[in-house]
């Protein structure tokens, strides 16, 4: 099936959001609650709030479409967290986070997450990052595989906050080069 990467349109919105409310779980490690999950969905990925994203000039918002639907997405943010474990896992200035990056499961062993990543690689260097850093919980380590095999290292920890429930991640980082 012909899969195109593009940047995310305002048509988009509704879309996204679903395919975030959709995905988001299947990234939680096993044990988080319902609501937990629901609350992060509803403050962190609504439709409106994909809005705010598409309107923020330090975000690029990426979706990956088989057949004309999203089936994955991607988020970059500019920088690097304020957050002070993250200063010290991302030695390279000027930097981009991978803050977000889902695929439905039918999408699996498509491509869709390679294909995803290449673009959100590309947008980075772009925007003349030296590197790519991202935050990936403990327990995921499918992702982390994911992430390694493309060219991701752990440099540090973090926490990231769920709902009530506060989580640890890997600060996973790809220096980028021309």
């Amino acid at each position: 099936m012909p899969l195109d990467v593009t940047p995310a349109r305002e048509a988009d919105l509704t879309e996204l959001a679903d395919v975030a409310a959709r995905t988001f779980p299947l990234a939680c490690p096993p044990g988080m609650g319902a609501d937990d999950i629901s609350a992060f969905i509803s403050e962190n990925l609504s439709a409106a709030r994909f809005g705010e994203y598409l309107a923020d000039p330090d975000r690029t918002v990426l979706t990956a479409r088989m057949d004309g639907r999203i089936v994955g997405y991607a988020m970059l943010i500019r920088g690097v967290a304020a957050d002070d474990d993250v200063q010290k896992a991302v030695p390279l200035r000027p930097a981009v986070e991978l803050s977000k990056m889902y695929v439905l499961p039918d999408g699996h062993g498509a491509g869709v997450s390679a294909a995803l990543m290449t673009a959100a690689l590309e947008a980075s260097r772009l925007l003349a990052a030296a590197c790519v850093w991202l935050g990936v919980n403990q327990e995921n380590q499918r992702a982390q595989r994911f992430y390694a095999k493309h060219g991701f290292e752990v440099n540090g920890t973090k926490t990231f906050r769920v709902g009530g429930r506060v989580e640890n991640d890997y600060v996973m980082v790809r220096p980028l080069s021309d």
